[in-house]
């Protein structure tokens, strides 16, 4: 399989600019050079085999030789709304939901929220690591990041078909079983996840009257950075995504 490269791609002119980044990562880590063949995606769909043309000090040149049939995405466009986590719990949120196919991944400011996070402060590095993750699980697709937004709102701009607030066991409302949905796909979802503390009652209650359904994964407490690779992958097999 040829290496992956992030790129701007022209179909026109036929050629793709690879970022200093990407160019760094191309001549310095995989040692490539001018001739050898790659592979460049543009990060919302489309991949070429492409030839590498040119690198220079702030990024390279490639030239397409034919466009290749990328991975499908999940028929679901999934939205995952993660209440920031602390340290290195949310880079490997941000890397196993963009595995998973997550269209978007919206950082959160809640009660419990433990990360320092400030509200449209949300680093740079978890674009990095959803790029990184995508070149490795070959996806053609980098999932948005968000800027981070307040859970309120958050629930107040939230527009999808369907909505899921994952609850711990612990919960003061019980949760409908992830397994127990009725498995018909709806065009678009969010799953909304809470921080290492839990939500607070005033967000859960919030959370219900917007429309989200409660739903639960089991009687078991899972770690906070287990949880969203756990739901995606039950909600992709119901929705037969998987």
């Amino acid at each position: 399989m040829l290496p992956r490269f992030l790129a701007a791609i022209d179909p026109l002119s036929g050629t793709a600019r690879l970022p200093e980044d990407e160019a760094r990562h191309l001549s310095q880590v995989m040692r490539l050079r001018a001739g050898d063949d790659i592979a460049v995606f543009d990060g919302a769909g489309r991949e070429f085999r492409a030839r590498v043309d040119q690198i220079t000090r702030d990024g390279a040149t490639a030239r397409l030789i034919e466009e290749q049939l990328a991975a499908p995405e999940p028929a679901v466009r999934v939205t995952l709304a993660q209440a920031a986590l602390k340290g290195e719990k949310m880079d490997d949120v941000v890397r196993d939901a963009t595995m998973m196919g997550v269209a978007a991944i919206e950082p959160l400011v809640t009660a419990h929220t433990a990360a320092h996070l400030k509200e449209g402060r949300a680093p740079d590095r978890w674009r990095r690591i959803a790029v990184a993750s995508a070149k490795q699980c070959r996806r053609a697709v980098v999932p948005v990041i968000g800027e981070g937004m307040r859970f309120d709102q958050w629930i107040a701009r939230d527009a999808s078909a369907f909505r899921a607030l994952l609850v711990e066991p612990s919960a003061r409302i019980d949760g409908r079983p992830a397994s127990s949905l009725d498995g018909e796909r709806p065009p678009s979802a969010t799953v909304l996840i809470g921080p290492e503390g839990g939500w607070s009652a005033p967000e859960i209650d919030a959370a219900v009257a917007a429309g989200y359904v409660p739903m639960t994964l089991g009687r078991r407490t899972l770690r906070a950075d287990a949880v969203p690779v756990v739901a995606l992958s039950v909600l992709q097999h119901v929705w037969r995504d998987l």
